[in-house]
């Protein structure tokens, strides 16, 4: 357990939180005790959290199935929530940590791996949750997974950002964001433009050791996004993750611009969920009837 993590323990104590934790320190026994008042989320029980300095969100199934898996959203709490609201339903907890809108670069990440440790070795959630990168929050989502190949059971995407020369920059057939590009750019540290234009840190550059760990990853998008276009986000991470020999599920949206994300339907992302980050029969059934890997599902307008 690493000197932050510890912090966080020893504020618990102090607001009379009782967690117990084995001598080595990794485990802990109070498993989904999370302090404070739960507040309603959905018809779910939701505690606010302070981790690392930065505000935490963690909601509670009615059921929690076997091995206490999660769900990690990277970004946009509560925006296009429906899957996450049917996975609450099947029995996995929920967790967000809110960085700002940093765009997946270092300093984000420092407190994401606190979060981490904090979520599976003080309140005994599942080590390899799934890591939901909902648009921008595909940077953290990838970028985070690509250095815990080992804390991490599957990726889902939804039209989210692969390559910042895409979005924010706008390099090529996006409309790009100039002031998210120039934050970008202080975020990562660069002086200028042109570190950020040479930076090979992007999803779509990091996929190597994804693959080898046999991370599954489904994407959600639309074909007609003008915002993270799919030929520049997607098909890219697609094409060379399969190239890696990774496992990679893709349901295009025909005719869907960038909004709305998610699909009316969620079962087919919560099966994909429950199949790669589930224990037993549930795990078993769910990957069943999730869409097959390297598969290309296209919905019709009216069907997303």
């Amino acid at each position: 357990m690493n000197r932050r993590e510890w912090m966080h323990l020893a504020a618990l104590s102090a607001i009379g939180i009782r967690t117990h934790c084995f001598a080595h320190g990794l485990e802990s026994t109070a498993r989904q005790i999370f302090p404070g008042l739960a507040v309603d989320y959905h018809d779910y029980r939701m505690h606010n959290l302070i981790v690392d300095d930065c505000k935490a969100h963690v909601v509670e199934p009615a059921q929690p199935l076997p091995g206490s898996p999660w769900v990690w959203r990277t970004m946009f709490w509560d925006a296009f929530p429906i899957a996450d609201i049917a996975l609450l339903k099947a029995g996995f907890h929920l967790a967000f940590i809110d960085v700002g809108n940093t765009f997946g670069c270092p300093d984000a990440m420092k407190h994401f791996d606190v979060f981490y440790g904090v979520m599976t070795r003080i309140y005994g959630l599942s080590h390899k949750p799934a890591i939901e990168g909902l648009s921008r929050g595909g940077l953290y989502a990838y970028r985070w997974a690509y250095v815990n190949t080992d804390k991490v059971g599957c990726i889902y995407g939804d039209a989210p950002v692969c390559d910042m020369k895409s979005w924010p920059g706008g390099k090529g057939k996006g409309m790009g964001s100039p002031r998210d590009w120039q934050l970008a750019i202080q975020d990562y540290h660069f002086t200028n433009e042109q570190q950020m234009m040479a930076f090979k840190g992007n999803p779509i550059d990091i996929l190597a050791p994804i693959a080898a760990a046999h991370i599954p990853i489904l994407h959600v998008c639309g074909d007609a996004d003008t915002t993270v276009p799919k030929s520049e986000n997607t098909d890219i991470v697609r094409t060379r993750y399969m190239a890696l020999g990774g496992s990679f599920t893709l349901i295009v949206k025909h005719g869907c611009n960038h909004h709305p994300h998610g699909l009316k339907d969620p079962t087919p992302i919560v099966n994909f969920i429950i199949g790669h980050c589930a224990e037993g029969k549930v795990a078993v059934d769910s990957l069943a009837r999730a869409p097959k890997p390297g598969s290309v599902t296209v919905l019709a307008p009216g069907q997303w």
